[in-house]
């Protein structure tokens, strides 16, 4: 089994997302067997976010992922992506209302279609974590999480949550192949 690690310790934003589809493409193309993204995150864009969901859970290979010790925000649908899901005994996830930053004036029509996106993403979000974690022990109320009290789960909620599947310091294999992206 050849494995590739890509640790992600970034904002989600159009570079860092244009990093790791291109870290991650180049991994395949080496040849590797299976893909460990190791994640450390304070989240990000949406829009970013759900792209490398998409692209993470087509590719060919398994993908696994892993909370390095703090996975907050979009950072969590990223990190659903993963078949296999750990975390590291001390490490965190954060689930917390969606906010945008307004720069300048702002126009009845441009204000609705913000709110439109706002909502479809919060929707999205929801549905992701609800597929991903579905038969959980203890599932997570994510829509109340995102819309009115925030959370804070450590590793032993996320395994309760179905957010992971073990807790593991999730050594790095020495024939592993690794890649970063970071900003």
């Amino acid at each position: 089994m050849r494995t590739h690690v890509v640790h992600f310790t970034a904002p989600i934003n159009s570079h860092t997302c244009g990093q790791l589809i291109d870290k991650c493409t180049q991994a395949i193309q080496q040849g590797a067997d299976e893909l460990v993204i190791k994640i450390a995150t304070m989240g990000g864009e949406c829009s970013y976010g759900f792209s490398i969901y998409n692209f993470l859970i087509a590719l060919p290979v398994p993908v696994k992922t892993h909370n390095l010790g703090t996975v907050e925000s979009m950072g969590n649908i990223i990190f659903l992506a993963g078949e296999h899901r750990t975390a590291c005994h001390y490490s965190k996830f954060l689930f917390h209302p969606f906010h945008w930053t307004l720069n300048g004036a702002v126009d009845h029509a441009r204000m609705s279609e913000y709110a439109m996106s706002l909502d479809y993403d919060l929707q999205l979000y929801v549905s992701i974590v609800d597929e991903r974690t579905r038969g959980a022990a203890s599932p997570l109320n994510v829509l109340e999480c995102l819309t009115a009290s925030p959370k804070i789960l450590d590793a032993q909620d996320a395994l309760d949550a179905g957010l992971i599947h073990a807790v593991d310091g999730l050594e790095m294999p020495a024939e592993s192949v690794s890649w970063c992206v970071h900003s």
